[in-house]
């Protein structure tokens, strides 16, 4: 077994070398395809951080009457702090809202005149609300309207809750999440067919010029695997050359990307690279090897069964 194992390793060396300009074709090809692959992993990262981002940048606020008891609002906010929908709830006391609206408002002097007229803080406390997915603020907003409802009318707690509001832009984003997910997914299936395709009559043409001796080992009684073992063996190398040649376009390329991303989109991608080297070195090089293993156990059936 040994033996024949270095026989097949042997040729299939010989094989990679003796048709250079094919295994040359073939390692161009396969680079291409792990590039776009790793292109569209790098997208859809760059894809769910922007997202991501949005996300934070949406919520929904309850705005409590002004004198609205503490010890209600402490009770609203630990029940939708212990909702499973929601993310995270920020608080902001009466005081900080009125010190926010002077900031906001410091260069409107008849918005500063109207309130050095009032004998007391108009405004109430409120909560800033963020949920896991953006789907998930109907269920938190109609939670927050059944507890409004169960307040006494002559004693609210809770003035506005403003859902209706940000509905509009939380159904918009909803839906981008779902069409960017469904599309990636989609380009990314097929991208690896077309990769696999090309791949696969790439390496075919290195198979058609070795037709002759496929025929000559059949004759003698060669075994299909000893047949088929040269070629997924330089289908393998193929992959592993094009996996390391897709990582080094792809060092440069980050490099230069990483200031952008990271004033764009707030997230440096060159920095995402080098965290994450060791899974993208493993998804590229190892999708490089299937490709090409593939590619050539599907190529050299043709003649296996002729």
């Amino acid at each position: 077994m040994l033996t024949g194992i270095k026989r097949v390793a042997k040729a299939g060396f010989i094989g990679f070398w003796r048709n250079a300009y094919v295994s040359l074709a073939s390692v161009f090809v396969i680079t291409v395809a792990l590039f776009v692959i790793g292109s569209t992993m790098f997208i859809d990262q760059l894809l769910t951080v922007s997202l991501k981002n949005l996300q934070a940048k949406v919520d929904i606020n309850v705005y409590f009457v002004p004198n609205a008891p503490q010890t209600e609002i402490d009770a609203i906010k630990n029940a939708v702090a212990a909702l499973p929908d929601v993310s995270s709830v920020t608080y902001t006391s009466r005081e900080e809202a009125l010190a926010i609206y002077r900031d906001r408002n410091k260069n409107d002097e008849i918005a500063m005149q109207a309130l050095a007229e009032l004998d007391d803080n108009p405004l109430g406390a409120n909560l800033a609300i963020q949920a896991n997915q953006t789907s998930q603020y109907e269920s938190i907003s109609r939670f927050l309207e059944e507890k409004r409802d169960l307040a006494s009318p002559q004693n609210p707690v809770i003035d506005d809750v403003n859902y209706n509001e940000n509905r509009e832009a939380i159904d918009t984003l909803t839906k981008i999440i779902a069409t960017v997910e469904q599309t990636s997914f989609v380009v990314l299936l097929v991208l690896i067919l077309a990769a696999i395709m090309i791949t696969f009559n790439t390496i075919r043409l290195a198979i058609y010029t070795a037709k002759e001796e496929i025929s000559i080992m059949r004759l003698v009684g060669a075994s299909n695997m000893f047949i088929r073992g040269p070629f997924m063996l330089q289908g393998a190398m193929y992959g592993i050359i094009a996996g390391i040649i897709s990582l080094l376009i792809f060092y440069p390329a980050m490099i230069w990307l990483g200031p952008h991303t990271e004033a764009f989109f707030e997230f440096n991608i060159f920095s995402y690279f080098v965290s994450n080297f060791a899974y993208i070195f493993g998804v590229l090089l190892g999708s490089g090897i299937v490709l090409g293993l593939i590619s050539s156990i599907l190529a050299v059936a043709r003649y296996l069964r002729t």
